[in-house]
């Protein structure tokens, strides 16, 4: 008898720290601690990066290698032309490590990589080759519809890109675009700046924001770490910085946005600015914005690297986590 009690005790002891356990590993969003929104974390998008390797059923790494150079053919979408990169960089496979539970994504000096031979003019901006340079792409393989989404990171602290951005049918959503250690003397506010953007790439719009805009937050991206959060439905979006409302806007409000500025196109009377309306996937990559400027060699790529790390030609966007959470 004494040793059933014993043993029931045993059992209820385990029962309650296994219970504790599974409610401290309950995440919820910054802006909502106690939850009153009912979110539920979609585990199929969100990602910790503490494991030993990439989910490559979660993430499509782009430009990974295969005889030798990289290929660029999607898993889930074969037929359609994968985006190599923002010339003069170019996307390569290799440009990542995870490391103390982050995701690190690289730019490197690489003139000797083996670059596309491919010259095409952008949609915006002029044809520049590929050379120097190369930089990492994630794109997500699960899509979702409306939510909150979160990331904590630190943008590199070079004249490249660190973008968190996604896509979806004739929509692109550029959630920060963070230009974290320009060399032009004429760009320093970008140091600090967001820039976040809803593009239709339905014509006649065809790429350009139905709505963005451009705020000082305060602080320089590439110091440290913050948590960008934006909340978006039907209705519009609203986005947070560590945890705080920095700036919303209704779908209506989006709509009178782009009837405003895009007077050059002619819009149908009818026009809704407001194309956030389906599922997107999520991208992490960083780029070249040659309207900013460009590294025009290793020395300009790692102007304000530490001392002893100058002369690996690699600077870093680092991503402690992406999450994902939806109304029940």
């Amino acid at each position: 008898m004494k040793n059933t009690i014993i043993l029931m005790m045993f059992l209820l002891i385990s029962f309650i720290s296994q219970s504790q356990n599974k409610t401290e590993q309950v995440i919820l969003p910054q802006t909502d601690k106690e939850n009153k929104g009912g979110w539920v974390l979609n585990t199929e998008v969100s990602d910790e990066f503490d494991a030993e390797t990439i989910d490559e059923d979660r993430w499509y790494i782009v430009g990974k290698f295969k005889n030798g150079k990289p290929f660029y053919k999607h898993p889930d979408k074969p037929n359609k032309k994968v985006w190599k990169g923002r010339a003069p960089s170019q996307f390569s496979g290799k440009n990542y490590r995870l490391e103390d539970g982050k995701l690190i994504l690289e730019t490197r000096w690489e003139p000797d990589f083996p670059f596309s031979d491919e010259i095409r003019k952008p949609v915006f901006g002029e044809a520049l080759p590929y050379e120097n340079l190369t930089t990492a792409c994630f794109i997500g393989r699960k899509e979702f519809l409306y939510g909150y989404m979160e990331i904590k990171s630190k943008a590199a602290k070079a004249p490249i890109s660190s973008a968190f951005w996604a896509m979806g049918e004739r929509l692109e959503v550029d959630f920060y675009e963070l230009y974290g250690g320009t060399t032009n003397p004429n760009k320093k506010h970008l140091d600090s700046e967001l820039w976040w953007s809803i593009r239709d790439w339905n014509k006649p719009v065809t790429g350009k924001p139905t709505y963005t805009e451009r705020k000082d937050l305060g602080f320089k991206v590439a110091d440290d770490f913050h948590v960008y959060g934006v909340e978006w439905s039907e209705y519009g979006m609203k986005y947070y910085v560590d945890g705080k409302l920095f700036s919303e806007v209704t779908a209506e409000e989006v709509t009178a946005w782009a009837k405003e500025n895009r007077k050059k196109i002619t819009l149908p009377e009818d026009y809704n600015g407001y194309v956030a309306t389906v599922p997107i996937a999520l991208w992490l990559d960083q780029e070249c914005f040659p309207w900013h400027d460009i590294p025009k060699s290793k020395a300009e790529l790692e102007t304000y690297s530490p001392e002893g790390e100058k002369e690996d030609g690699v600077v870093d966007f680092e991503i402690e986590y992406v999450r994902v959470w939806q109304k029940k």
